[in-house]
């Protein structure tokens, strides 16, 4: 009878865990990890997402583009410091360097996804396409948490 009890406990357990463990993406030697985003209020029309990229092989890559069915366009914006002033601009990809890893996150580089169709609610998750120039498409989905959030909830 024990060991029937611990096959169901470890069977649903299976079932539970990728659920809270599904904020992780791997494609090649790609890894995404923590895609995340904020809600938005009514009649907002952009919002940032910010994730982490591991590269785990031994050649660099790129993220080369991003889409979603929930906005026109994603784009790649980095902010710096100019003489004291942060300034945002768009750029064409983002780094993967070979064994390393890559935040996107606030005030640094970030997607910004543009022409939304709906506000984001918190506990939403975001279908987000990310291509890459080595590793091909990675499907992730970005949580949306709640608006003002500096860093992902795990």
């Amino acid at each position: 009878m024990s060991q029937f009890f611990i096959a169901a406990c470890i069977a649903i357990a299976a079932f539970a865990i990728p659920a809270a463990a599904a904020h992780g993406y791997v494609k090649g030697n790609i890894e995404v990890r923590h895609p995340w985003t904020r809600a938005t209020p009514p009649g907002a029309e952009i919002a940032a997402g910010y994730l982490e990229i591991r590269n785990m092989g031994r050649e660099p890559d790129r993220m080369i583009g991003a889409s979603t069915p929930v906005a026109e366009r994603v784009e790649f914006h980095t902010t710096t410091r100019e003489q004291g002033i942060m300034k945002m601009r768009e750029v064409t990809s983002v780094e993967a360097p070979a064994r390393k890893r890559q935040v996107l996150r606030p005030n640094g580089t970030h997607l910004m996804l543009v022409g939304l169709r709906k506000p984001f609610v918190k506990g939403q998750r975001i279908p987000l396409t990310l291509r890459f120039e080595r590793a091909g498409d990675v499907h992730v989905e970005l949580e949306v948490q709640v608006g003002g959030s500096s860093k992902p909830h795990h």
